[in-house]
């Protein structure tokens, strides 16, 4: 595997300064009730319900010299994060995105200004027609995951919890293409190495999983998960890397185990978030009898939740409560 650029905490810092306000200092909710104290960042009260707008904008921030097109490949959240901040250099971006992506963030891309491109079964046959894409058109392909400004962009969660909630034992995070573990596992091995970083990732998506465990990419063929944020089969290498010096552990969750998640934050927190973002919570939920008055945080990190899907996951009740969701942004 190819080395690249390594992570810096000092670019974290630089990242809070650069990225827009709007996705910055979101908001702590905590409980106790697991018989541990537990911190969830909150990123879904936000203009894209999500935390890819930290990454996508000091990736953005980073290149602002550039002017040409973009490509890039996203299950939906990424390409909003990239959308909104395109649309205010005036970029032009193109979006590939799976048949079976999630409509409402295909809508949500669209109506921020990208030209969306429905292509293959998966996310992964997306990624793959959109890299040839770009490389026809002469256009920057931009890869989740394969930029250390995208991941140093995510890492600003990770300072921002340091200052909110102090001393923290663990952190559970979501494990797609890995630039959010990353990104929160630089901050922590520099500002506190104490505490362990456990990524979180889909039973049938393991392949980073494989992949961290062999110290290379190992690819799968499948990956089959209600949580498509991070149902990866096809490793980005330099995060394979970086995750070698950023994490301390990695835990597999079953699709139970992320409905359970989705149903906790909502009865404990009111708060509508979709299966990839769940993700760290379900691996606090699985391992919380071995955690007992620990300190533990993790981050809810997408809302984009169709109503089909709340319906089917989520109590009457939060359909009910929902019923502009669909149709305001947050």
């Amino acid at each position: 595997m190819t080395k690249q650029s390594q992570l810096s905490s000092s670019n974290i810092f630089d990242a809070r300064r650069r990225i827009d306000p709007i996705f910055l200092n979101s908001a702590v909710l905590t409980d106790a009730t697991l018989g541990l104290t537990l911190a969830a960042k909150d990123e879904t009260d936000n203009p894209i319900r999500c935390f890819k707008g930290r990454g996508t904008g000091y990736y953005l921030a980073c290149t602002s010299a550039e002017r040409g097109p973009l490509v890039t490949a996203s299950a939906g959240n990424f390409g909003q994060g990239l959308a909104y901040g395109a649309a205010k250099l005036g970029r032009e971006l193109t979006v590939f995105a799976s048949l079976s992506a999630n409509p409402l963030k295909i809508e949500a891309m669209r109506r921020l200004g990208a030209e969306v491109i429905l292509f293959g079964d998966d996310f992964d046959a997306a990624k793959a027609r959109a890299r040839e894409y770009a490389s026809e058109r002469g256009a920057t392909f931009v890869e989740d995951g394969a930029s250390a400004s995208i991941a140093e962009g995510a890492g600003t969660i990770a300072a921002e919890l340091t200052e909110a909630f102090g001393n923290i034992d663990a952190i559970f995070v979501p494990l797609g293409n890995g630039a959010l573990a990353a990104g929160i596992g630089c901050w922590f091995k520099t500002a506190s190495p104490a505490t362990k970083v456990i990524a979180v990732a889909a039973k049938g998506a393991p392949c980073m999983q494989l992949s961290w465990q062999a110290g290379h990419p190992v690819p799968t063929d499948k990956a089959t998960t209600i949580a498509d944020g991070i149902a990866v089969r096809d490793p980005v290498p330099v995060a394979v890397d970086w995750l070698a010096t950023t994490i301390d552990d990695i835990v597999l969750v079953d699709d139970a185990c992320i409905v359970d998640a989705m149903r906790f934050a909502h009865s404990r927190w009111n708060r509508l978030v979709e299966p990839a973002g769940v993700a760290g919570l379900a691996g606090v939920l699985a391992t919380a009898a071995t955690m007992q008055d620990a300190r533990v945080a993790t981050i809810l990190c997408g809302a984009n939740l169709t109503p089909e899907q709340i319906a089917q996951w989520l109590p009457e009740e939060a359909a009910r409560a929902a019923s502009s969701w669909f149709t305001e942004p947050a």
